[in-house]
């Protein structure tokens, strides 16, 4: 018998020898992995997709009175429907949830209820660009409002840069941030965000507006 013949038959009595001596370990390794699996496959197709439906159905009508501003019917239904407050109660962790919390905010701050727009607006995200815009460009509104404005500039900041092919809010958004500045005191700051205005959005009409900020800072700093 080879060398070689002989090391490959050592090599497979020692790989049986392990099988058979650690076999219900290996069992048990695999059974664990199959439960896992299962249980995965049957949380997401009989408990989350489930919970998703009803959430989103659950939404529908606060999305029609969104649309309207019909703010307090957004926040707790018609008597009929359930408004976007229920939802976030009742289906925690759902897409639908979240997207609830940006229409209640957006709805608290036309309410003037700042508060509970940035408590609202501060815990929404999505993947959407320009709704994470708009997001971020009203919570900066909601900060404004309530005097605290280095978040509320902060904010603006996020909004003009998150997505900057949606030019017409961006601008808008990179225009508050500058003025805000400009309030409290900050005018380097606010020239260098009117300049960066006419530089990236010139077709918009704050792009537009940005020479006349530009040039009566240039004067002021003179």
């Amino acid at each position: 018998m080879s060398t070689k013949v002989f090391h490959e038959e050592d090599s497979v009595e020692r790989i049986l020898h392990f099988l058979q001596k650690n076999l219900n370990k290996i069992l048990i390794a695999v059974s664990s992995i199959v439960l896992l699996i299962v249980g995965w496959y049957g949380y997401n197709e009989y408990v989350k997709k489930p919970n998703e439906e009803k959430a989103s159905d659950a939404l529908y009508k606060s999305q029609q009175y969104f649309t309207v501003d019909s703010a307090r019917l957004v926040l707790n239904g018609d008597g009929q429907s359930k408004g976007a407050l229920y939802v976030m109660r009742t289906f925690s962790g759902t897409k639908a949830a979240n997207l609830a919390k940006y229409y209640a905010g957006i709805s608290y701050l036309h309410l003037g209820e700042f508060s509970n727009a940035v408590k609202y607006l501060e815990d929404f995200s999505t993947d959407a660009p320009q709704i994470q815009l708009l997001a971020y460009g009203n919570l900066g509104d909601a900060y404004s409002e309530l005097n605290k404005k280095d978040q509320a500039v902060d904010s603006y900041l996020k909004a003009a840069h998150h997505f900057e092919k949606d030019e017409s809010n961006s601008a808008e958004y990179l225009f508050r941030a500058a003025t805000l500045q400009e309030t409290i005191g900050k005018t380097k700051e606010a020239l260098e965000l009117y300049k960066e205005l006419k530089e990236k959005f010139p077709k918009t009409e704050k792009g537009y507006q940005a020479d006349k900020y530009i040039n009566r800072l240039s004067i002021e700093k003179d």
